[in-house]
């Protein structure tokens, strides 16, 4: 009998980030219909940071929460509609409050790997309300496999009914996962998922180790759309899914007309592994820093491969953006003493 295999789809939430969270009313209407014809089973929206996150620090979104998840529940009716929600810019009496009222099903709360205390309100509350509360694990290249488990230990006793963890930076390679995803099944009573970038061009083959290794819920996205390099891209992770003996549930012709669909409506070209990608995933920083790494080099006349090692030695994670202009200035008075 075929292993289930849970796929969450978050193409209109990270895939708001390659388009500087611009995504179109009509946008999300011609995904939710394509996703729903397809079967997947669950689809995440909203701004690429999560709820209550749009913001001149993080991007301005197109839309407000509440019109994207108003509009996406009218048109999902078998798939389930997701989010995600980040702790400070999130907040319990307005964001989730209202997420419940219009409908959400699926509420992951993400917190920084090694953060997983600020999320224990935002769960508790969630599972109070009867409705599905999850446990995210952000940028878990930073994090031993040992303290993973600790964190994720803690979402699950705050009533977590599944950990993720992502690739944020698209660091990992094989034996990363393996270890990791291997630890967590290992430790934990409740199902385990994975959340993958492509920015070493390892994100299908991590998903695929991470099921391997026990995980039952897979993150992919439409054409790879999302931060950077993009995220584990959704069609083909079907196919090869398909193609393993896996199952998924997901019509893999449909899903194939959805990514047509997608191409069209969202972006003329699909995110691909750019050089800058590339030293993203080496230095082990968010791939969401991409252009504005790229913003600030030009400004500050300094190498962005500069910026993003500068970064990576900092150790800076989502909702640091101010940390870019900082090591831009770093670098430029370096070279003027310099030169």
């Amino acid at each position: 009998m075929a292993k289930n295999i849970l796929i969450s789809d978050p193409t209109l939430r990270d895939g708001n980030h390659a388009v500087r969270h611009q995504l179109s009313r009509e946008s999300f209407i011609a995904y939710c219909q394509a996703a729903e014809a397809a079967g997947v089973p669950i689809v995440e929206v909203g701004h690429g940071n999560g709820l209550g996150a749009s913001s001149m620090l993080v991007g301005e979104c197109r839309l407000t929460d509440e019109e994207i998840l108003t509009v996406s529940r009218q048109h999902l009716h078998n798939s389930r509609l997701g989010i995600h929600v980040i702790p400070g810019f999130c907040t319990i009496k307005k964001d989730l409050v209202k997420a419940i009222d219009l409908g959400v099903d699926v509420f992951r709360i993400a917190a920084h790997c090694t953060e997983a205390d600020i999320t224990d309100r935002h769960i508790g509350y969630v599972r109070k309300a009867g409705k599905e509360a999850w446990g995210v694990l952000m940028m878990s290249h930073m994090a031993s496999a040992s303290v993973l488990l600790e964190e994720a230990k803690k979402m699950e006793s705050y009533g977590a009914e599944a950990i993720v963890i992502m690739d944020s930076a698209g660091a990992y390679f094989p034996e990363d996962v393996k270890e990791r995803i291997a630890t967590l099944v290992g430790g934990l009573s409740i199902p385990v998922g994975f959340h993958g970038h492509n920015n070493l061009g390892m994100a299908v083959i991590n998903s695929v180790t991470a099921v391997q290794e026990g995980a039952s819920i897979i993150d992919g996205t439409i054409r790879g759309f999302g931060a950077g390099a993009g995220n584990t891209q959704l069609e083909v992770l079907v196919a090869v899914f398909e193609r393993l003996g896996y199952s998924t549930g997901i019509d893999l012709y449909k899903i194939l007309d959805a990514a047509d669909i997608a191409e069209k409506e969202f972006n003329p070209v699909a995110p691909s592994i750019s050089p800058l990608s590339i030293v993203s995933g080496l230095a082990g920083v968010f791939s969401g820093f991409a252009k504005p790494v790229a913003r600030a080099a030009q400004d500050y006349n300094v190498d962005p491969r500069d910026i993003f090692f500068g970064l990576g030695k900092r150790n800076a994670v989502a909702g640091q953006e101010s940390l870019i202009i900082e090591v831009a200035r770093d670098l430029a008075a370096n070279h003027a003493q310099k030169g």
